[in-house]
C-alpha cells in the first residue's frame, strides 16, 4: 500500500488532524515505512507456532480478591485542604 498526498487528506479528515504544509512530505514517508514493515511482518509463517499470550509459566498470577478493613476514605480526607463530614470541600464554580 502506497501513502500518497490523496490518502494522507482522508486521514487527516477522518482523524480530525491538521498537518502542516511544510511536514506532509516527512508523515507521508513515515507512514509509508510503517505500512511496509506491517506488510514485512505479515509475510512472516506463522502457521508452525503456538500462540503465546504471557511469558510466564502457567499464566499471570492473580492477587487473592480480599476485603481489607481499612477505611480509605478517613485517610484520604485527612491529605484534603478542607474537608467537612467525608465530603471534599471545594470553591463554588457555577454562579
Amino acid at each position: 500500500m502506497q501513502i500518497d498526498a490523496g490518502l494522507l487528506s482522508k486521514l487527516e479528515n477522518l482523524s480530525a488532524l491538521k498537518i502542516d504544509d511544510e511536514k506532509r512530505k516527512d508523515v507521508i514517508a513515515e507512514l509509508s515505512e510503517i505500512v511496509n514493515f506491517v506488510e514485512k511482518l505479515n509475510e512472516l509463517d506463522l502457521s508452525e507456532l503456538e500462540v503465546t499470550v504471557s511469558t510466564l509459566e502457567g499464566g499471570t498470577p492473580l492477587r487473592c480478591d480480599e476485603a481489607r478493613g481499612e477505611d480509605v476514605i478517613d485517610g484520604v480526607l485527612a491529605c484534603a485542604p478542607k474537608s467537612d463530614e467525608r465530603f471534599f470541600v471545594v470553591p463554588k464554580i457555577i454562579e
